[in-house]
């Protein structure tokens, strides 16, 4: 029996997986914790990680080694993605967090983390054509899945927070705020010349903000489970239909809408505005929500490493 522990330090929230493995590799997620620490918030054009977001973020590793620390000789994974990777101060974060946690952090490319994307969802989508999206605190990731098979793979840096933080996103809203998002998101998305090959592509969701548009309708609809949300699918009026309520709101309203994790209140019209620009420019007529992602893909190489079969 091995026991497998992942922290993933990601740009809008840190998040820490455990599993246990049997002897025929079979895997069992045994738990899991989340905190939102922020790490992005503030790193504005300089892209330096402020004081304040590298104290929170390594207070809540401080919180996931203790939960992990009653597991059996765990297997301990650590990865950083988009905030740590654009960090023109990425080593003193490296080793503050080595110093005071004792963890030694993989910074994962934007091609490698969009790679395990795919990795983590593979399996899991029950379709041979999609697009994978993965919006993030602070990057956008896109796979073109043709058969099965990658064909095309992008990390896109810019996301849910920078949005946000950029075209003042978090509170009211206004439309030329709006206006010039949106065209620079569709500015970048035009650069990136094989997108035109997923035109009609259903996309496949993950990330932060692809579960919250998820929660929110399946609340909506009385799910008992709003959680499991693999297989999930929304078309494109009713995706249109849940930012249109959103965008009507204001900060302090957008914290009571069920579904809606209040600390994710101020960047869910940045982090959702990627997936409404890319609906529009790719004509696409569903979202399907994936519960995979970075660390399932992680997941699945060690797995295929240790248990050649699988």
């Amino acid at each position: 029996m091995r026991n497998l522990v992942i922290v993933d330090i990601g740009s809008n929230s840190s998040r820490m997986s455990a599993y246990q493995i049997d002897a025929d590799g079979f895997c069992t997620e045994i738990k899991r914790c989340k905190s939102s620490s922020r790490l992005s918030e503030g790193m504005g054009i300089d892209k330096y990680l402020t004081a304040t977001a590298i104290d929170r973020t390594i207070e809540s590793l401080q919180v996931f080694k203790k939960a992990y620390s009653n597991i059996h000789d765990p297997k301990v994974i650590t990865i950083a993605t988009a905030a740590v990777r654009q960090a023109k101060n990425q080593k003193l974060f490296l080793k503050k967090v080595r110093k005071k946690v004792g963890l030694n952090v993989r910074v994962l490319s934007g091609h490698e983390e969009a790679y395990y994307d795919y990795l983590g969802v593979v399996n899991r989508v029950k379709m041979n054509d999609y697009l994978v999206m993965d919006i993030g605190g602070a990057s956008i990731e896109l796979v073109r899945v043709r058969g099965q098979k990658r064909r095309d793979i992008i990390s896109i840096p810019v996301g849910a927070v920078n949005i946000s933080e950029r075209f003042n996103l978090s509170n009211h809203v206004y439309a030329a705020d709006l206006f010039n998002a949106q065209r620079f998101l569709k500015s970048i998305f035009h650069r990136v010349p094989w997108l035109k090959k997923s035109s009609h592509y259903q996309i496949v969701m993950l990330g932060g903000a692809a579960r919250t548009l998820a929660r929110i309708n399946r609340n909506h609809q009385s799910f008992q489970n709003v959680d499991h949300l693999n297989g999930y699918y929304l078309n494109q009026h009713r995706i249109l239909g849940t930012y249109e309520m959103l965008l009507r709101k204001n900060l302090y309203d957008r914290k009571h809408v069920k579904g809606l994790e209040k600390d994710r209140a101020d960047i869910i019209l940045g982090g959702l505005l990627p997936l409404i620009t890319l609906l529009d420019e790719l004509d696409s007529r569903r979202v399907i929500f994936s519960d995979g992602g970075v660390r399932e893909g992680i997941v699945n190489e060690y797995l295929n490493k240790y248990y050649r079969k699988y």
